[in-house]
């Protein structure tokens, strides 16, 4: 049987191919559902790990993107026994890079850390226009909007999103993060968003809080 503190501690250290070799032999183990859950649920532990090492100074920009890829790897892998649990969602975000702002490695970040985290990503991709984001908003109705951007100009294309939220009746309905190099409190009070973060690890936190 796949120790699970040992799987959550090689995520958390991003040791791949201890990651891969462990997954690989659990899923050639025939394992139950509820099993599979727990190897997951391990997974998404390890990430947090991740989370935590960046904040601290310990890991960097390119171990968030290594760790995205590492977690992208071994949801492949487990497919084939996880497809049949029902791993229980905790909220649903609708995400975006918006208008004029074409960056997306930060937006990538905080959507594979987000759905390891256990919440369902909608990802609309990047210079996304605000009926892009309202339209997405009817459609599948998700707990949070993030809005993603890099440019200074973004700030004021995050603005025109949520004033579109606003006009069609969605505001009041979704959470609202927003994040990116530019963004301070100041600018988050200006946008009328809800929270912001420079980091992924913590607009994941933000989210987790906002789902509570």
């Amino acid at each position: 049987m796949l120790d699970i503190n040992t799987l959550t501690q090689a995520v958390g250290n991003l040791e791949e191919e201890k990651v891969m070799e462990m997954l690989e032999r659990f899923v050639q183990s025939n394992p139950t559902g509820q099993e599979a859950h727990d190897v997951v649920t391990a997974c998404q532990e390890g990430m947090s790990l991740v989370g935590d090492l960046f904040e601290k100074g310990d890991y960097f920009v390119g171990d968030l993107i290594f760790a995205g890829e590492l977690l992208s790897e071994s949801i492949n892998i487990l497919k084939p026994v996880i497809g049949s649990t029902n791993s229980e969602k905790i909220g649903k975000i609708v995400l975006g890079t918006v208008h004029g702002d074409l960056h997306d490695i930060g937006k990538n970040i905080f959507r594979s850390m987000a759905e390891a985290a256990g919440f369902e990503v909608c990802d609309i991709g990047i210079d996304q226009s605000v009926d892009a984001f309202v339209q997405k908003v009817k459609e599948v109705n998700p707990d949070i909007v993030g809005m993603s951007g890099v440019l200074t100009l973004a700030l004021e294309a995050m603005k025109e999103t949520v004033d579109g939220l606003k006009e069609a009746g969605l505001r009041d309905r979704v959470k609202i993060v927003i994040g990116g190099n530019p963004v301070t409190k100041e600018s988050c009070e200006q946008i009328g968003a809800d929270a912001f973060t420079t980091n992924a690890a913590e607009g994941v936190k933000i989210c987790k809080m906002f789902v509570k």
